[in-house]
């Protein structure tokens, strides 16, 4: 071992010095000449590409040194990331083009427009390229590669490099995930060496929780092109939209043993909705990388993995919207250069690779550009053809109750640009009733028709049982909003142009209560904001009927009187309240209903103030622990005390009502689930998640019975084993569940039927009682999604919820993550009310 890291340390030197890997020769082409007025990236963050990782405030401040150098370059902020990170984008292109740049936009744009397409001469017009690096923050070798690229644009001299700008427009993102970025970098750097050590056991190699991969909330961004939930990702959806590029690339990384990957991937694995020209074309690109890749000697391969199935996705999105999306995955060195099966990998070269990737995508713009701007041209002509075929012609969704959810499906139609309208008066169908001030109604003969398939279709037949990712994320399942297709347009009134959510009021000054049903996405916002004020509040465990309002499970009551807050003072907190949660409060002058229990009844149980605490580190899944986090902070504007297992042994639980365990990817601390079975039995509510609801079990938090898969590998091969074992594997797919309304771990909702999303193969048995199993999967469960026919049969009338007493208190698991990636707004409210009502569970 001795002599090993010796030569580690003896030979890394002469790699970096032999190669000249700091240098930008290593890099930039050099039958070239480059303007020496133009600052290099060195001049401005002080030291070489590549020596360290570039933090991205030194980024930023370089690219803006940059734009200001050159007249090739503008540089847009176009919003912040939660930390307040800037997000840029640098527009790329000839000067000539610079001065006329909306114009060309606005031609571009024109070509998605089968009206006026046809008047463009493509002959004359430049191609667009969205070249974006680093949205999983710790690969960073993009980002730091996006400096080489931009300097390259703007300093390159010659007649090639002019022709090539002014035949290309360049939308280049240099950080698409600036925080996650930053933390890497900060994990990179501080533990590095000045004789770099390449053991892959050294601390660089191995960040710690939760690592620099996500954002600030633990999102992988690069699922969200579709969602649009998070800052990152609506600037980068609106410049995709404001441009429609024709080629996007995104630049990844991945283990360190591998080489080079471009796409195309596996053909099998591509979403039925692409054209087949576009993975043609795909591949036609992919010859200008494999020429590259060859000029440099660097290893590659394509078509062997990853796909473009889910449309969420940086590589996939452009393949719905007429363009070509290309993944990039460079092997990582995770630090500055550490030992692998392919010798010693430094960071400079993944750099020098993906630079060099970014110049070939370019390259081969430039020499596709005519049959790139036809095929976008085409596409949208064909998708007009098809669209006005399609008997389908309009899609409406609502909900009888909650005006929320169905504001955020819309507000994700609008920032894909997709035109929705008002409908012109209530209406049924599917036995469904669409009101008219809660729902919106999308006519499918538009420009962005195939988005919309997309996103509302169901789908359970696939011509491949293996899935990078999901294999379903029908919206409207997703948000549970009632939905309908409609065969014809007549119910199509205004269209949409101002969205807004609704104005929350409360009805009338009582002297007596106010009632807030619980339906409303925020009613659990303004339920804590109320319980935080100190003020009393009940849950009805049963319907009434006051003032000819029908009231459902789960309604709020706030007396006026042994309040804290004097009559009028209420009054205009709970105005305050009802603004803000975008919701309804009524006041009402008698407890005495019409029909029900009445506002004194038993059956009216106390809610006490909730203080919750939520389990992360080291085995715990970020990404779940981030969507909760996330649900709490920028949703319901919760507290959640965040409880890493390192201290939590050392920590008093007793100040917590609620204490919340995401999905576990191993063992958690003995003397931790000691601590937590006791705090449990004093009084305590313990919710589990996905790996965790094992965990609980194992540990006799919980009884429970599973179903297992028992399916046998029968003429099945050494080369498909890998294939067989995926085939069983849940990626991401909707079912069907049926709930019992009266329990409250299913207050606010109105139908009897909830879809719910799943990705584990978690199946618990029913209980024996029927009561104990308040939200239980159907015997038809499908909606959409791939499912093995093994596991669809196991999975057939288990449940996804239990709860059980252990002690004074409750323990609460849920075999999937109920807040999947912050667009599943549809279960989010389960959450809530194990939370607020556990007690009377």
């Amino acid at each position: 071992m001795k002599s090993k890291l010796l030569f580690s340390l003896l030979f890394l030197p002469m790699i970096f010095t032999a190669q000249n890997q700091f240098e930008l020769s290593y890099h930039l082409p050099q039958d070239i000449t480059y303007n020496k007025n133009i600052p290099t990236p060195e001049s401005v963050i002080g030291h070489k590409v590549g020596a360290w990782h570039v933090t991205h405030d030194k980024l930023v401040m370089y690219l803006k040194v940059l734009a200001a150098a050159s007249d090739r370059i503008t540089l847009d902020e176009r919003g912040n990331t939660f930390e307040d990170r800037p997000l840029l984008l640098l527009t790329i292109t000839s000067p000539k083009n610079q001065q006329q740049i909306e114009t060309i936009k606005s031609q571009h744009i024109a070509l998605t427009n089968t009206a006026l397409s046809a008047q463009l001469d493509t002959e004359k017009m430049p191609i667009v390229i969205y070249q974006g690096f680093s949205i999983h923050g710790n690969e960073p070798s993009g980002a730091n590669a996006s400096m080489l690229l931009a300097y390259y644009l703007a300093a390159a001299e010659g007649a090639k490099i002019e022709k090539l700008l002014d035949n290309v427009v360049i939308l280049l993102d240099p950080a698409f995930n600036p925080d996650g970025l930053q933390r890497f970098a900060y994990w990179a750097n501080t533990n590095k060496s000045d004789h770099i050590n390449t053991d892959p056991n050294d601390r660089e190699y191995h960040e710690v929780w939760p690592g620099g991969r996500t954002n600030h909330y633990w999102f992988d961004m690069n699922r969200d092109w579709l969602p649009v939930q998070l800052p990152e990702s609506r600037v980068r959806i609106k410049t995709f939209r404001d441009w429609m590029p024709n080629i996007l690339t995104d630049h990844h990384e991945m283990g360190s043993n591998a080489t080079f990957f471009f796409q195309p991937g596996i053909q099998s694995r591509v979403h039925p909705l692409t054209p087949l020209e576009n993975q043609q074309l795909t591949k036609e690109i992919g010859n200008f990388h494999a020429k590259a890749l060859d000029k440099i000697g660097s290893l590659y391969y394509t078509e062997e993995s990853y796909d473009d199935f889910y449309y969420g996705k940086g590589s996939t999105y452009p393949d719905i919207n007429g363009g070509v999306g290309i993944l990039f995955e460079q092997g990582s060195s995770r630090g500055h250069a550490q030992e692998t099966i392919n010798g010693v990998l430094t960071f400079p070269f993944t750099i020098r690779n993906q630079f060099t990737a970014a110049l070939s995508t370019i390259e081969a713009a430039e020499n596709m550009r005519v049959k790139m701007l036809n095929y976008q041209r085409k596409f949208y002509r064909q998708v007009a053809n098809e669209a006005k075929k399609n008997p389908v012609k309009a899609i409406v969704f609502g909900s009888k109750k909650d005006a929320a959810k169905v504001y955020h499906l819309a507000e994700i139609l609008q920032r894909h640009q997709i035109e929705f309208y008002k409908i012109k008066n209530t209406f049924t169908s599917s036995n469904k009733t669409f009101n008219k001030d809660n729902s919106f109604i999308v006519p499918t003969n538009q420009k962005n028709a195939k988005l919309i398939q997309a996103m509302f279709e169901k789908r359970t037949k696939f011509t491949d049982s293996l899935f990078y990712d999901v294999s379903a994320w029908t919206f409207p399942l997703a948000f549970n909003v009632d939905y309908a297709q409609l065969r014809t347009t007549a119910h199509i009134g205004e269209k949409v142009t101002n969205l807004s959510l609704n104005t929350g009021k409360v009805t009338s000054n009582s002297s007596y209560a106010y009632l807030m049903e619980w339906h409303e996405y925020y009613a659990p916002k303004a339920l804590n904001k109320i319980l935080e004020k100190g003020l009393r509040a009940k849950v009805g465990l049963k319907p009434f009927e006051l003032n000819g309002k029908k009231y459902d499970y789960g309604t709020i009551l706030i007396p006026v009187q042994n309040q804290k807050l004097a009559k009028n003072e209420l009054y205009e907190f709970l105005n305050e309240v009802a603004k803000s949660s975008h919701l309804v409060i009524d006041g009402v002058q008698t407890g005495l209903t019409s029909r029900g229990i009445d506002l004194g009844s038993n059956l009216f149980k106390n809610i006490t103030k909730q203080k919750v605490a939520l389990i992360v580190g080291d085995g715990i899944s970020p990404y779940d622990a981030g969507e909760i986090w996330f649900l709490f902070d920028q949703r319901y504007a919760m507290n959640i005390t965040k409880l890493d297992v390192n201290y939590m042994s050392h920590t008093e639980l007793s100040k917590y009502t609620t204490i919340i365990l995401p999905n576990t990817w191993g063992k958690v601390d003995a003397k931790i689930m000691e601590d937590l079975k006791t705090w449990v039995k004093n009084g305590g509510t313990l919710i589990g998640y996905k790996n965790a609801v094992k965990l609980l079990n194992t540990n006799k938090f919980i009884e429970l019975e599973f179903k297992k898969s028992d399916v046998e590998a029968k003429h099945v091969t050494f080369e498909q084993k890998r294939n067989f074992s995926g085939a069983q594997v849940i990626g991401g797919a909707i079912f069907e569940t049926e709930i019992d309304r009266s329990h409250p771990i299913n207050f606010g909702y109105t139908n009897t039927k909830l879809p719910v999303f799943r990705r584990t193969t978690i199946f618990i048995k029913p209980d024996k009682s029927s009561y104990n199993n308040p939200i239980k999967y159907t015997s038809n469960p499908l909606l959409s999604g791939y499912i093995s026919k093994p596991n669809l049969e196991l999975l057939k009338n288990t449940v996804p919820f239990q709860v059980n007493k252990l002690g004074k208190g409750r323990v609460m698991v849920f075999t999937d993550n109920t807040n999947f990636r912050a667009f599943w707004y549809g279960t989010n409210k389960l959450l809530m009310n194990a939370i607020f009502f556990g007690k009377a569970m």
